[in-house]
């Protein structure tokens, strides 16, 4: 477990940080179809910082209740992008990157150490069941 979850850790983690830089910098990749599917140049600067500091919270060591809110950032990001390229009606081939991410995030977030974890008294109903 601790392989797949550092090897998923750290794919998510560049991914955030590599998109986060580009949506600062606005460049390619992400700025182009940002902007392409409607959104707002500023966003991009809302996205990029948001990309950045979750990557930062994700590898750091302790801070469980932020890692929580990292990966919840990271698959509403990731989630946001497929609903959006299925509601411009682009071609399929435009969710492999963000559904491809998206399981990454998903499987990091599954397999994460007890150390990273929210102690089972402070974590949110239904989720210290399936950690116990």
């Amino acid at each position: 477990m601790t392989r797949i979850y550092w090897t998923t850790t750290a794919l998510i983690t560049a991914e955030c940080v590599g998109g986060g830089l580009a949506d600062l910098l606005r460049t390619p990749p992400f700025y182009p179809v940002m902007i392409g599917l409607g959104y707002p140049p500023y966003l991009a600067t809302i996205m990029g910082t948001a990309k950045v500091i979750a990557a930062v919270v994700i590898v750091v060591p302790a801070l469980p209740r932020l890692k929580e809110w990292a990966y919840a950032g990271i698959t509403i990001n990731l989630a946001g992008a497929i609903a959006s390229h299925v509601a411009a009606h682009q071609s399929l081939s435009n969710l492999i990157a963000p559904g491809a991410f998206l399981l990454l995030a998903l499987a990091s977030w599954a397999t994460r150490p007890a150390s990273r974890l929210l102690a089972p008294g402070r974590m949110p109903v239904g989720v210290a069941s399936r950690r116990a």
